[in-house]
């Protein structure tokens, strides 16, 4: 067997236009001396892929994916953390085909071991995402156990959000999370997950959040900064910091009279750019791994389509693209 099944596509079409997604037979990957090629059994869908899908070029025809769970069957010269059989999960990286494949390359740095009691599908809602959520609170802002104060999150029933919480109660013992929330819904959502307060970002933000954090936040992290910036620098305490994950260019300068520190987090920097410390993907995923062990963290899982089809992939690409979608959606086995 010299190809394999994939999905992408070849122009930017609205998510309605059947040929906005696409199947094709392409060459099987070659493996490169740190890589694993994976038989996917599982993916999900973020806003990253309807971004891509909708303004990227397809440079003839662009395979999409990046979260993924699966099981080894080849690995490179260099491997030395798995061995073909073992199951895994990943979030992969920009600058290479994604995992909408039935077999897919991946280098083993970005790869954890998969969560034993989870399936293929929910293993699939995490990496991406607790990548995100644990480099922005560990990397960016800099929390550790002793870390004491208030955290904002914007976005909190996104994916990354949703992680970020659990993360949260799990590791930072003394951080109280503030999430935002659209709807009573959203906000019973954010509370299961261990938030402590619930506010409505769609009302008079900066009143709900100064009711209770009349000082300020100490940190912020938000996935929607854009018209966002003057209302951060009210709510942000002087010496504050806030990271983003969203797109720019921003104008920080309302930040500069409290001096509240602005950062900037995308978790295809350490593989793109092959970083000396991008092996912490690899032991940031076994830790959520571990945490999804021990009952800390749960899969964010809201929605399972199967088969994996061009079909059942436009399906959860109109869904994330409306906005609407609580946690993640995930797809799972081949036709």
């Amino acid at each position: 067997m010299t190809t394999t099944t994939a999905i992408g596509y070849e122009k930017n079409l609205p998510i309605t236009d059947p040929s906005a997604l696409i199947e094709k037979d392409v060459e099987i990957p070659e493996l490169g001396p740190h890589d694993l090629l994976v038989e996917v059994n599982a993916v999900s869908v973020n806003p990253v892929d309807v971004k891509l899908r909708a303004g990227a070029s397809a440079n003839g025809f662009r395979i999409l994916g990046f979260d993924a769970a699966g099981i080894v069957r080849d690995i490179g010269s260099e491997v030395t953390l798995f061995i073909p059989g073992d199951e895994v999960f990943y979030a992969g990286t920009n600058d290479r085909a994604g995992s909408n494949q039935r077999l897919h390359a991946v280098d083993e740095r970005s790869t954890g071991r998969k969560p034993a009691t989870l399936s293929f599908a929910d293993a699939a809602s995490l990496p991406l995402t607790s990548i995100t959520a644990w480099e922005s609170l560990f990397d960016r802002l800099q929390l550790t156990e002793q870390s004491f104060g208030t955290l904002l999150i914007v976005g909190a029933t996104g994916g990354v959000g949703s992680i970020m919480i659990q993360l949260v109660e799990a590791l930072l013992p003394n951080v109280t999370v503030i999430a935002t929330a659209s709807s009573a819904d959203r906000a019973a959502w954010v509370r299961q997950l261990g938030a402590e307060h619930a506010v409505n970002h769609r009302e008079n933000m900066t009143a709900e959040v100064s009711a209770i954090a009349p000082d300020g936040v100490d940190w912020l992290f938000t996935a929607h900064s854009e018209a966002q910036i003057e209302t951060y620098a009210e709510i942000v305490r002087p010496f504050g910091h806030i990271v983003a994950i969203d797109d720019g260019p921003r104008d920080v300068s309302p930040l500069k009279g409290k001096s509240i520190a602005w950062h900037w987090e995308l978790m295809f920097t350490k593989p793109q750019y092959k970083t000396h410390d991008m092996i912490g993907q690899h032991q940031l995923l076994n830790e959520v791994a571990r945490l999804v062990h021990q009952g800390r963290v749960r899969a964010t899982t809201t929605r399972a389509l199967s088969p994996i089809t061009a079909a059942t992939l436009r399906e959860a690409h109109e869904l994330v693209e409306s906005g609407r979608v609580a946690g993640k959606i995930v797809l799972h086995d081949w036709a």
